[in-house]
This record gives C-alpha cells, structure tokens and sequence, in this order.
C-alpha cells in the first residue's frame, strides 16, 4: 500500500468555490449578449404599457378629481378619455414604437394594464372624493383661484 496523499479541504473547497463563480459569471454574460427575439421585444413593450397605465389610472383620478373637480358622468368621459385615447400617445409619441404591419392590433396597445388602471382609478377618484366631501364648500383648486 502507498502513502496516502494529504487534501487539505479548505483549499480545494475555495478552489471549488472560485471555479463555480467563473462558471456563473461566464453564463450571465452569455445571457446578457443573447439576442432579445420578437417575444422578448414585445413582452418588453407591454410591461413598460402596463405601468404607464397602472401610474395614469391614479393621476388622472386625482387631476380630474382635485384640479377640475369632475363628478358623476363627467369623470366618467375623464376616465374613458384617459383610458383609450392616451395608451396610443405614448406608445406611439413617447416611446414611439414600431409595430410590424402584418402583426400590429389596436388591442397590443389598448389591453395591456386595463385592470390596474380601472382598480387605481377607482381606489384613487373614491378616496379623494371621500376625503373632499368633508371639507365644506370645495369643489376644485380651479373654484379656488377663479
């Protein structure tokens, strides 16, 4: 029988260890460089829709709500105006997307985050509204300054 050979496991564990991380590092940027397909561009796109749909839903109930003072059917046209004319305003003038002309669908730009901004318009427009009705004689900044 030979001489058993001594393993100092500490350092093979940190050896271990270092080549583990250069495996991952070598993967993440392997993923990063990947090019993005169609699936990714569009999933991209929708996501950054849904948010700007998720912040207009509670800024339009608040601007309708305390800058104009809008109640009843009017803040309902407010809602429905924001609702399906702006999504269109920024896909096509702020973040001006392209959109082949054989896939392109009103309805890529007008689903996208369609429950978030009813639900924060709502949260928002009966909040605001709640709190505004106890303070006697406002009705809208504009009363205020005209």
């Amino acid at each position: 029988m030979g001489k058993r050979k001594k393993v100092d496991i500490k350092k093979r564990r940190q050896r271990l260890i270092r080549e583990k991380k250069k495996e991952l590092e070598k993967k993440e940027i392997q993923l990063e460089k990947r090019p993005l397909k169609t699936l990714d561009l569009r999933l991209e796109k929708e996501t950054k829709l849904y948010w700007v749909r998720a912040i207009t839903g509670a800024l339009s109930a608040i601007v309708g709500r305390i800058i104009f003072g809008l109640i009843g059917w009017f803040l309902l046209l407010w809602m429905l105006i924001w609702w399906f004319v702006f999504p269109f305003v920024v896909s096509s003038l702020i973040y001006n997307y392209e959109y082949d002309k054989e896939d392109w669908n009103w309805k890529n730009i007008i689903l996208p985050g369609i429950g978030i901004f009813f639900l924060l318009f709502m949260i928002c427009g009966v909040f605001l509204h709640t709190i505004l009705r106890f303070i006697p004689g406002f009705s809208s900044i504009l009363e205020l300054f005209l």
